[in-house]
């Protein structure tokens, strides 16, 4: 994880008392101009933009299915991303939305799947991209957005 910054501590054991994690590198990210970018903290390959039709969703099993299809940059071993590797690129400064627009100019202020199930096989767990909120419970039916990435695991 990376380091956060804080400096203040609230308990024992938390980030301001503890202080670790990875610097972040500057810059963050790199835009690949093939329609990618590498995160430069966890090495992770992100599509970077989604579907330019706003109204396209997936249900789970599509987003899924969309990821293992995507041939893109070369690479056709694209996945959909689990709930760490997605939530690793909110940027928690920005809304509306709260991701680095500069690398992921498209954006939807949307939920977007991430392959992480949640308790029982029919929920999953999505992550709002409007405000950056990692929600769980969702039922793998419901049409959200995808981003596929590459690498890691």
């Amino acid at each position: 994880m990376p380091v956060t910054g804080q400096t203040a501590s609230y308990a024992t054991g938390d980030d301001g008392d503890l202080g670790k994690g990875v610097a972040w590198p500057n810059p963050r990210f790199t835009d690949n101009l093939d329609g990618t970018v590498t995160d430069n903290l966890t090495g992770l390959v992100w599509e970077q933009k989604t579907i330019d039709n706003k109204s396209i969703t997936y249900n789970w099993q599509e987003a899924l299915a969309y990821c293992e299809n995507l041939s893109l940059a070369g690479h056709d071993d694209w996945r959909l991303p689990n709930i760490h590797e997605l939530r690793s690129i909110i940027d928690y400064t920005r809304i509306h939305p709260s991701i680095d627009t500069t690398y992921f100019p498209n954006t939807i202020t949307w939920f977007y799947w991430s392959s992480t199930t949640y308790g029982e096989p029919a929920y999953a767990y999505p992550v709002d991209f409007n405000d950056g909120y990692v929600h769980n419970n969702y039922n793998k039916v419901g049409g959200y957005h995808v981003r596929a990435v590459r690498g890691g695991q």
